[in-house]
């Protein structure tokens, strides 16, 4: 705003009391509407599916080699390490810390196999 704008509003504002609690009100409201649960229901999008086109460009962060997607489990998997990363609402979650493991350690295996 212009500094004679807000001069004279403020030198409005000063001279009436009834005023600023009114005008507060109103920014206040205006700021803080929230939409009705109806409005968000109605705006609320189903959850995104997982564009398999996308195993064209995704490889595994620490192996760098191709993922398999498992739409059973919604995850990528790597089957050279045994771990899979969750995709959750359409978006692939590649953080090592985010991967669960899909089989047991080389040490466990090679005991059940004897």
């Amino acid at each position: 705003m212009p500094r004679g704008v807000c001069g004279r509003l403020a030198s409005a504002l000063r001279g009436t009391r009834a005023q600023p609690p009114a005008v507060a009100q109103r920014c206040v409201h205006l700021s803080v509407s929230r939409p009705s649960p109806d409005q968000s229901e109605r705006t609320r999008k189903p959850p995104r599916a997982f564009d398999p086109a996308l195993l064209e460009f995704l490889v595994c962060p620490l192996s760098k080699k191709p993922l398999r997607y498992e739409a059973s489990t919604d995850e990528l998997i790597n089957e050279e390490l045994g771990i899979a990363y969750p995709i959750i609402d359409g978006i692939p979650h590649m953080i090592p810390q985010a991967a669960r493991m899909t089989r047991q350690n080389k040490k466990q295996e090679e005991m059940e196999q004897q």
